[in-house]
């Protein structure tokens, strides 16, 4: 796995090991960026379920300003410091370790953000209490933009008076859907 694209392109990303880590597919990760085209320049960037901190990991790679990653998998939290450390982002990253599922508490002191990647283990249902956790604990700008790698087989259900369905690309059995922020 390695950055496509930005100031560290093709710089190589650890991966936890084992099978609890799915790390979002080459080919999905640069169709999601391409279509995401400069939404990156200075802004502030959430990965969820961040994994290996990939997703984060390209935005910062493409002028985000600063990235916080959150997961709960203590591979995973290794996985994303040896990675923040090996690119030199500890500057401009944070890592959280943090049941996401269970809410979003930890970002109610945090400046809200620009960008939110949300990619939750399949067939969990998290999507959506994620997304009802994000709202209440006021963790997004008016007008954030929220990319959601699920199956396609989970239907997302969204708050119609604060998030609203932008756009939904299939990849497989993969479907990212983009959704915005109307606060």
């Amino acid at each position: 796995m390695r950055v496509i694209s930005g100031t560290l392109k093709g710089r190589r990303l650890i991966c936890p090991p084992g099978l609890a880590t799915r790390p979002t597919a080459d080919r999905t990760k640069e169709s999601v960026f391409n279509i995401l085209s400069g939404r990156f320049r200075d802004r502030r960037v959430l990965d969820l379920f961040a994994g290996t901190g990939a997703l984060g990991i390209e935005a910062l790679s493409r002028g985000a300003a600063f990235a916080v990653f959150i997961d709960q998998a203590k591979a995973a939290m290794d996985a994303i410091h040896r990675n923040i450390l090996a690119l030199g982002l500890e500057d401009r990253s944070r890592v959280i370790r943090w049941n996401i599922r269970k809410n979003l508490n930890c970002l109610r002191s945090t400046q809200p953000f620009d960008l939110v990647f949300m990619d939750p283990p399949y067939t969990t249902d998290a999507v959506a209490p994620v997304l009802a956790s994000l709202t209440a604990c006021g963790a997004l700008c008016p007008g954030a933009r929220i990319v959601i790698e699920h199956s396609d087989r989970e239907r997302i259900l969204l708050p119609m008076d604060t998030l609203i369905l932008a756009d939904q690309r299939q990849f497989g059995k993969t479907l990212v859907s983009f959704v915005d922020a109307m606060l």
